[in-house]
């Protein structure tokens, strides 16, 4: 029941979110964590420190939606750039990669078997 409760409460926050175009000033608070950034160095030196900023749940939940339903959005209306690899399903790095050497070997194969072609003399 009480999970049942927090669920439509987390839903009727995230749509109003969502009609009002912003967060509530509530959720754009963070707080910031300096953790060290390689074990093994001097604590005492401030230099080795990084700010981790920790946001609120319900500011993580409203941007996923958010990117989620822009995402949905700009596949299905084909605005999203073919190549683009980063925050893409089933498009990694590794495959950016990879198409890069096969367009080199199709470009010279390309190059290759046109080049055996003597030109027409007309």
């Amino acid at each position: 029941m009480i999970a049942r409760f927090t669920g439509l409460y987390v839903t009727a926050m995230i749509n109003a979110s969502l009609r009002a175009g912003r967060l509530p000033p509530s959720q754009k608070h963070a707080v910031v964590t300096p953790l060290l950034k390689k074990t093994g160095v001097n604590a005492e030196e401030r230099k080795n420190y990084r700010p981790v900023s920790n946001l609120t749940f319900l500011s993580k939940l409203v941007e996923r939606v958010v990117a989620s339903r822009l995402t949905t959005y700009l596949g299905k209306h084909g605005l999203m750039p073919q190549l683009q690899s980063a925050y893409r399903r089933h498009h990694s790095t590794e495959t950016a990669l990879l198409k890069v050497p096969s367009d080199i070997y199709a470009d010279v194969l390309t190059v290759s078997s046109s080049a055996s072609d003597p030109p027409q003399l007309t």
